[in-house]
């Protein structure tokens, strides 16, 4: 990530943009440019020496008009308040456009999770509820995993959370493992859902999905089902994945002239998403810089790493071939690269779109818990197929509509959402012609 990128500036500016368009009250804007509420605080850990260790957690709220604050916990030694604000911003955005009744927020611990023993990182889990868990709850916020942490280590936390209210909750968390109030379909649902959207858009496109090629950034769980579902599903290839290696802190991309074989590369695979190169090499593939990932010659790119990597800066090494770009990370695209998205014509699937199938998942499990009653693999698929085929369709509707660029399109239909909800709440009082003026029929079956 670079060192002057700020993700909540990025996220502010392009809820600004929209706001300008749609002719927000100021009102509206206030509330929505900045968290509802914001934690801080200190996780003090018993490391495996015997000495204590303090990290830095935080839970950022960014807004709950639509129902409980969702968004998951991510163990970086990157981590900052501000990347946690704009994750949380981006996620009331996704559950809105989704058109799933919760709102946005996002969690976090200052921390390189590799180095980390397990009964450390046990204690840690345990010690991030400890200090939050009177703001958690299902009616509330419930959590999940992200970048840097697994469904087991949702389970100690939910573990941790029954034990401090007395009662087993397994609604407080999602992205739990299976048999442990976890649902099936979860572990691939976010990559699933990238390729359920690049599908949609290579219809909208004309594009024959068996003649398309692709480049994956990442091979964390997004990545790795992105890969197989593009190959198993589409019947594209893939050319080229790229990853972090914690072991000599390096990312590096792996690429192979006929394509890769995702299923392989998951063999080989640590539970960070870093290929082993000394085996991937011994296969026959060809191991290249970070960001070679990006200049390869393929219909479609999808970042799914972090954010910030499509930048002003490193767009110039895009090739022009590209047409489409699905952001299976959050905020891996800055404003400037947008610019030039645009001019390229390039067609974008704005992240909180295009890796929605995570927290719709994440939703679907939260109504299993509720039930106590668990669905099959093949009916979480097929509803989250329809979710995210119809979000999809309703922010291609707004786009064509508006004319406007697709990032801003999901943005209007999102914001619209929220606004609504705030105003049927009370918390604003606002006008919707500006809204209303540019309804369309497949707007609305998007509401449905």
């Amino acid at each position: 990530m670079a060192t002057d990128f700020n993700p909540f500036q990025v996220a502010q500016a392009q809820f600004d943009g929209v706001a300008d368009q749609l002719q927000l009250e100021q009102e509206v804007r206030s509330i929505l440019r900045f968290p509802l509420r914001e934690f801080r605080f200190q996780i003090p850990v018993r490391m495996d020496t015997g000495q204590i260790k303090v990290y830095f957690g935080f839970r950022v709220q960014h807004n709950d008009a639509r129902g409980p604050a969702k968004g998951g916990i991510r163990f970086h030694p990157e981590e900052t308040l501000d990347t946690v604000r704009a994750l949380a911003m981006w996620m009331t955005w996704k559950c809105a456009v989704a058109d799933i009744p919760l709102g946005g927020g996002k969690g976090g611990v200052i921390v390189e999770p590799s180095s980390l023993s397990v009964g450390e990182k046990e204690r840690l889990c345990r010690g991030w509820i400890d200090g939050i868990w009177k703001n958690l709850g299902p009616r509330i916020d419930v959590p999940a995993p992200d970048v840097g942490t697994t469904p087991q280590m949702m389970g100690w936390m939910m573990d941790e959370y029954s034990k401090l209210t007395g009662q087993y909750v397994p609604g407080v968390i999602t992205g739990k493992p299976v048999g442990s109030g976890g649902s099936l379909g979860r572990t691939e649902a976010t990559g699933y859902g990238v390729i359920y959207t690049v599908r949609e858009a290579m219809k909208y496109l004309k594009l024959d999905p068996t003649r398309c090629t692709a480049s994956l950034q990442g091979f964390g769980n997004v990545a790795q089902y992105a890969a197989i579902g593009f190959m198993q599903q589409l019947g594209g290839k893939v050319m080229a994945v790229s990853c972090f290696d914690r072991k000599d802190h390096c990312s590096y991309t792996f690429s192979k002239v006929d394509g890769i074989d995702p299923h392989f590369l998951q063999s080989i695979t640590d539970q960070y998403g870093g290929i082993d190169k000394i085996q991937a090499a011994a296969a026959g593939y060809q191991v290249e810089d970070a960001m070679a990932w990006l200049s390869k010659d393929v219909d479609v790119l999808i970042p799914s790493a972090i954010e910030g990597q499509i930048t002003g800066e490193t767009i110039g090494m895009m090739s022009e071939r590209v047409k489409i770009v699905a952001e299976g990370a959050n905020g891996p695209t800055t404003p400037e690269a947008d610019v030039e998205l645009k001019k390229r014509g390039v067609f974008v699937i704005p992240d909180f779109l295009c890796n929605a199938g995570g927290v719709t998942c994440s939703y679907f499990e939260s109504v299993q818990n509720d039930a106590n009653y668990y669905w099959e693999r093949e009916a979480v698929l097929r509803r989250l197929d329809q979710k995210m085929t119809t979000a999809f369709q309703g922010v291609l509707a707004m786009s064509l509509q508006r004319e406007a660029f697709m990032r801003d399109a999901a943005y209007m239909v999102a914001i619209d959402r929220v606004v609504k909800a705030m105003d049927l709440r009370g918390w604003v009082s606002v006008s919707y012609t500006h809204l209303r003026a540019h309804e369309t029929k497949a707007n609305l079956v998007c509401r449905l």
